[in-house]
């Protein structure tokens, strides 16, 4: 019976394996086209919203631009006639300005087409953020210039890294809403730390302007530094987890948990930015927006804690609906707070109406929800045990905000009908709260297209209801005393996950302009000169110490390397026409050593004093500037040991490119005007070519 079977079944396993190398195939082609994380053609929902909102970036910008114009001309001018015409188009332009500042507010705040909808269950939208938008930039020239003018290198042998690095960008742009697209704008963040060691300092940087938009007015900033481009990124990271977050299916335990993680790697993004970014030059990044930004990102991730409280399922017990209404009133508040940050100067007029909208109509759903898992404590139970007197007293001393004119615990827990009373006027309450939180979202078109917000106000506020006319019917002729609101007190802490650098490795992808601690911008060097030595009887005179580079650390008087023009502090970049920006020092030593008559040329360059303070001074005062901020960030990164060419070969460029990675492991502080950390090069002890040896640490 098996060999009848078994050609059918070799048939079958043949075609299987045919389709998974098809898959195969088409998984290794979409992944050379496109970046791991980036998908510039999908076309769902999220990515129809972002190109319209990069369109209406691009209109902003053009009507900005009129507008400078329009007032240049305006001031300039003295024509009466001139003026009018001018003044009349000013105005069109501030007209269609407005109109196109609110149709982006209102595509910013959409909610809709970031929640999940496929899950069994009724939840209330949360707030999603849209990400930052930016303009494409040019690295090529620029970088060829400063590598030719700094590093007296050749920029055309770095055309591939140049290549690479606008490549990486342009994926950044439009990264897909998943780990993927997470852990590319981290890779290129990590690689920012590279860009911002190898061509930025203060006295020299590349003439690069980052221009990116404001996520929810579209409103540019450009600027030449690059802390901008590093806090935008890490800002479209925290935007990124945030659509995740509402996107995921929020009626499962495990739905759930990514989603507050979601959030709370969004909240602990925002509060990096704050703590570590000044002086913003666009409102979504100023101290006001990321306060409220970690706020409503902290609050979210109470409701969804509060959630999974409520999916997994509430013991109808006195002790355990007290603590279920405590945690509603703590998400009301977290709310609250919020609530106050987006009304604060710097931000009321920029934070979205739909956002403010149901940043309230959350506030008085959960505290009405608070205020009716009290009440069925209250009509459903008692005290059933003189043994749990004590602990239920406990439980109603700490339950509202402030003194009632009830009864004590001790008599409110023997007399049913005064429970019965309480757990009424709590139910009355939440009617009250339920009809506030339904008046405030009819009063905002945005929310009015939420169905499932409308479904959920409505379905709480029913069974609110219900359960109140019931008991209304019975005790038609009882008056009810107000309650106070439920004091609040979460079951859970919360901690927020700062951004975690060293998840996603980055490659130097200049690596080949030599080891990131001695060849960087900071580093001012000579232009390299070239020396040819040749032994004499008592050798070259000179003695080296350190690897990549070997560096001279002192030479003989009189004697050849002198002669040749070799000073003590020079560094080897060139031996025999190999690079040795990464040979170690016994390979520089051996090659010295095994030098025949003809002798060993050699390329030397000087560390140069750095520029004169007035100098600073005068490039800071010319606007380099002013309207900056300041962005000191730590990264853990690594460098391929194989990327890159020009190195000395052999296992001198693997032993110097090995030794950054392990010295690029430690946190390295970054920043505008702030100092860096010194990193400690380790050397090898020092060799004497003829003359001495000398110690490294005398």
């Amino acid at each position: 019976m098996e060999d009848e079977t078994s050609p059918e079944m070799e048939n079958e396993m043949l075609r299987m394996r045919l389709a998974e190398e098809q898959e195969k195939e088409q998984q290794e082609r979409e992944q050379s086209y496109f970046r791991k994380g980036c998908d510039p053609f999908a076309q769902t929902q999220r990515s129809k919203l972002q190109t319209r909102r990069v369109r209406l970036n691009q209109q902003i910008n053009k009507e900005m631009r009129l507008r400078t114009g329009a007032e240049n001309l305006l001031r300039a001018s003295s024509n009466h006639k001139v003026k009018e015409t001018v003044s009349l188009e000013l105005t069109y332009v501030n007209s269609n300005l407005q109109l196109l500042k609110e149709e982006l507010s209102e595509l910013n705040s959409s909610m809709e087409i970031y929640q999940n909808d496929s899950g069994d269950g009724l939840s209330i939208p949360l707030i999603p953020l849209g990400l930052k938008e930016t303009k494409e930039v040019n690295f090529t020239i620029p970088l060829k210039e400063f590598i030719e003018g700094h590093y007296r290198d050749k920029g055309e042998a770095f055309d591939g890294a140049i290549k690479e690095l606008m490549e990486l960008r342009q994926a950044i742009r439009t990264p897909r809403r998943n780990q993927a697209g997470v852990e590319l704008l981290m890779e290129y963040f990590n690689q920012l730390h590279f860009l911002d060691c190898r061509f930025y300092a203060m006295h020299n940087r590349p003439n690069i302007h980052f221009t990116w938009y404001d996520s929810l007015t579209g409103m540019p900033a450009n600027q030449r530094d690059i802390a901008l481009e590093r806090a935008s990124i890490l800002f479209n990271v925290a935007a990124l987890h945030t659509q995740i977050g509402a996107h995921y299916d929020r009626s499962t335990i495990v739905g759930l948990d990514a989603a507050i993680d979601a959030f709370l790697k969004a909240a602990g993004a925002f509060s990096y930015l704050l703590e570590n970014f000044s002086h913003a030059p666009s409102l979504d990044m100023s101290p006001g927006s990321l306060v409220m930004l970690t706020r409503l990102m902290s609050a979210q991730v109470y409701e969804c804690q509060f959630q999974k409280a409520l999916v997994s399922g509430i013991r109808n017990e006195f002790e355990a609906l007290l603590c279920v209404a405590r945690d509603a009133a703590s998400v009301s508040n977290a709310y609250l707070v919020t609530q106050q940050a987006m009304e604060q100067s710097s931000v009321l007029d920029y934070v979205p109406l739909s956002w403010k909208t149901m940043v309230q109509v959350k506030v008085e759903h959960l505290r009405a929800l608070s205020h009716h898992y009290a009440a069925l404590a209250f009509l459903d139970h008692c005290l059933e045990s003189e043994e749990d007197e004590e602990h239920q007293r406990k439980l109603l001393d700490q339950l509202h905000v402030s003194d009632t004119s009830w009864l004590p615990p001790e008599g409110l827990l023997r007399n049913k009908e005064e429970c019965k009373k309480l757990g009424k006027a709590h139910l009355r309450r939440a009617v009250l709260l339920h009809e506030e939180a339904l008046r405030v979202h009819m009063f905002c078109k945005p929310l009015r297209r939420l169905d499932v917000l409308q479904e959920v106000l409505t379905f709480s506020h029913n069974h609110s209801l219900t359960k109140y006319s019931d008991l209304d019917e019975e005790d038609n002729f009882i008056d009810i005393d107000e309650v106070p609101n439920i004091a609040a007190k979460s079951q859970q802490k919360l901690q927020l996950t700062l951004p975690n650098f060293t998840n996603v490795k980055a490659m130097d992808l200049f690596l080949a302009l030599g080891p990131l601690p001695t060849f960087s911008a900071r580093n001012r060097w000579s232009a390299p000169r070239s020396v040819i030595l040749t032994p004499c009887e008592d050798g070259f005179g000179l003695m080296l110490r350190g690897d990549a580079p070997v560096k001279v650390a002192g030479v003989e008087d009189g004697g050849v390397a002198e002669r040749a023009g070799v000073r003590a502090g020079d560094c080897i970049v060139d031996m025999c026409g190999r690079d040795a920006r990464w040979a170690r020092h016994d390979d520089v030593v051996g090659t010295m050593l095994g030098a025949g008559d003809e002798g060993v040329q050699i390329r030397l360059i000087s560390l140069l004093p750095p520029k004169p303070l007035e100098v600073l001074e005068h490039r800071k005062g010319s606007g380099l500037g002013s309207g900056r901020g300041t962005f000191p960030l730590s990264s853990s990164l690594s460098s391929s040991p194989n990327h890159g060419a020009g190195g000395a070969g052999g296992a001198g460029t693997a032993s110097g490119r090995l030794e950054q990675a392990s010295r690029s492991r430690g946190l390295l502080t970054l920043g505008w005007f702030t100092g860096r950390k010194a990193v400690k090069h380790n050397t090898l002890p020092s060799s004497c070519l003829g003359i001495k040896t000398v110690d490294e640490n005398s």
